[in-house]
């Protein structure tokens, strides 16, 4: 699957937030946003504040293609209740996020990329597929011959990020559990992002 490449640091500064949760504030450098003169922005059309909500989005998340968030969308869409609750649910559980959260990695980018390459367990089993969804009651854990890696232990000893409580951290740091359905409101998100936008952007891209 294809991973994100482009410059993230740029991604940053154009929605003024330290959006990936870089150990180094890209916003400490350069303030404004990218462009000529920081790219003085003008009034957005409905339109363009979905698109700007769901760009958010796809990018607290990783990055995601497009292909994945509607996919993940026409999943939420078809479960009883709120979509936009169990969209957010669904990003969240996603195994690259469960990594990043839990701090075996010091970045989303970073968890993907363990992910892809077979390092990372559910339950004992390889899993490298980076849109699994984790379950409540599932053990996610770094193999053991991968914990020696350095961007492991970098996240292991200079971890500052809080580990919500829907997650549990077993002793060993190197493995946790997703203890419950996360809520929407319990989701520690970088900048706010207006959820039910996104849904009905999604509703006329799917």
């Amino acid at each position: 699957m294809a991973r994100y490449r482009g410059p993230k640091n740029r991604v940053a500064r154009r929605f003024s937030a330290n959006i990936f949760g870089k150990a180094r504030n890209p916003m400490l450098h350069k303030q404004n946003p990218p462009g000529v003169h920081g790219a003085k922005r003008k009034k957005k059309s409905d339109f363009g504040v979905q698109l700007e909500e769901r760009q958010k989005l796809k990018a607290i998340y990783g990055m995601l293609s497009q292909k994945q968030l509607v996919n993940a969308y026409k999943k939420a869409l078809i479960m009883p209740g709120n979509t936009a609750h169990h969209l957010m649910e669904q990003l969240e559980c996603r195994l690259d996020n469960v990594v990043y959260r839990l701090r075996l990695a010091p970045s989303i980018f970073a968890a993907q990329q363990l992910v892809s390459h077979g390092h990372i367990q559910v339950n004992g089993k390889k899993v490298d597929r980076r849109s699994f969804l984790v379950k409540p009651g599932m053990l996610v854990s770094v193999k053991p011959a991968s914990r020696q890696i350095k961007a492991i232990q970098i996240s292991q000893e200079y971890a500052s990020r809080d580990i919500p409580e829907y997650f549990s951290l077993e002793e060993d740091k190197f493995s946790g559990k997703l203890v419950s359905v996360p809520h929407m409101d319990q989701i520690p998100l970088p900048l706010p992002v207006n959820i039910p936008l996104v849904c009905e952007f999604l509703s006329h891209s799917s």
